[in-house]
């Protein structure tokens, strides 16, 4: 679940991008290509876009929050889908992201507070954009099958959850709730596209506001290792099952190419460097570690999918990642406890720095992995 209350600094250090020309602010946009940008200035109550139009392709928006709150930046496709987002910008900061857009009519938003709403300017796509390399149209076909088979093991191992909690079996709920996340930690970019899934299924207590009803994993969580008793968590079993058989039945509608797939993956990084690596995401069941390597094994997902290309373009860039992605999947082995990983409250200050500064250190050239596969 993606974090409200993140610290501007850690949102200034995760989400740098290469540095690429900004356009000004006339009506249409010279972003083909990837070689200008999109400038949007985001404050607590509005979001402004220099450009009205764009032609279809690689498209470039260089955001600047100047408001008070944390922003992120949405971009939604015709259907009101999320083409892709780039969150945690804190104030004072910015940051790039490069998406591929075909012809329509999009929606620019800014998200203070990421609440996933927020004032909104239309970007009118025109034209046919260059030919994409079919080798990323064979990367998006195989990562919407990689992303099926998430859901389906999500909803599965969910499904045995959910039965172990309605028999009132704290034991076997308890081994059960970690697995059951591992699809979803996965994929969770994917998913956040549908809008109120995420919030159903993977709402945490920190991020309660008044009149909000608390449903999905977190909270049968709390009733695990904090109450003690899972009566009264029946049927919230059922619906976190409900929510996920829904995102099964949507998931084949995704908007995907190989922009979203790179962003996303940056996404599945900071979600590490903002809940993960503080504990803030299990918060009572410290099974944080098998959440922490979901999401860096569905990072690395995308990066080898997309690595022939990205090689071939920035040899230097695929062989950064693939030291990154090595000394962070070898650092996440000191942590491992059977089948899993020990509980993440009995590791030091010292070690979660550690990890931090490996994400950290892997988040820096994965934000580069978009604007790479765009050219």
């Amino acid at each position: 679940m993606r974090p409200v209350h993140v610290l501007a600094a850690a949102g200034a250090a995760l989400l740098s991008l290469s540095a690429l020309s900004a356009c000004g602010k006339d009506d249409d946009a010279s972003a083909k290509g990837g070689s200008g940008a999109i400038e949007v200035t985001a404050t607590d109550s509005s979001c402004e876009v220099g450009a009205k139009t764009a032609p279809a392709g690689a498209v470039t928006f260089k955001v600047t929050n100047k408001g008070s709150q944390v922003n992120e930046l949405e971009i939604l496709a015709p259907d009101g889908k999320v083409v892709t987002e780039r969150e945690n910008i804190g104030p004072g900061t910015g940051a790039e992201v490069t998406v591929q857009l075909s012809a329509g009519t999009y929606k620019v938003m800014c998200s203070a507070g990421m609440t996933g709403k927020g004032p909104s300017q239309a970007l009118t796509v025109t034209g046919q954009g260059k030919a994409v390399d079919p080798r990323l149209d064979e990367a998006v076909a195989a990562y919407r099958t990689y992303v099926a088979q998430q859901v389906d093991d999500t909803l599965a191992k969910a499904t045995e959850f959910a039965a172990a909690v309605k028999a009132g079996d704290t034991a076997k709920a308890k081994d059960l709730y970690a697995p059951s996340r591992v699809g979803w930690e996965r994929i969770e970019p994917v998913a956040e596209s549908f809008g109120d899934i995420d919030p159903k299924v993977d709402l945490r207590e920190a991020d309660l506001k008044q009149g909000d009803k608390w449903t999905g994993w977190h909270r049968i969580e709390k009733a695990l290792w904090k109450t003690g008793s899972l009566k009264g968590e029946g049927p919230y079993a059922d619906q976190l099952v409900k929510d996920l058989q829904t995102l099964k039945s949507k998931v084949g509608t995704a908007s995907i190419s190989p922009t979203s797939m790179a962003n996303g993956a940056k996404e599945l990084l900071d979600e590490v460097a903002t809940g993960k690596v503080t504990g803030e995401e299990e918060t009572f069941s410290h099974t944080d570690l098998v959440d922490f390597k979901a999401n860096v094994d569905g990072a690395e997902k995308v990066y080898g999918l997309l690595k022939p290309v990205v090689k071939e373009r920035n040899a230097d860039l695929a062989s950064t990642l693939d030291d990154e992605f090595a000394k962070v999947q070898k650092l996440l082995t000191k942590y491992e406890k059977g089948d899993g990983y020990v509980a993440y409250d009995t590791v030091g200050a010292k070690d979660r720095k550690d990890l931090s500064d490996e994400v950290n250190a892997l988040g820096e050239p994965l934000s580069k992995l978009a604007a790479v596969v765009a050219r």
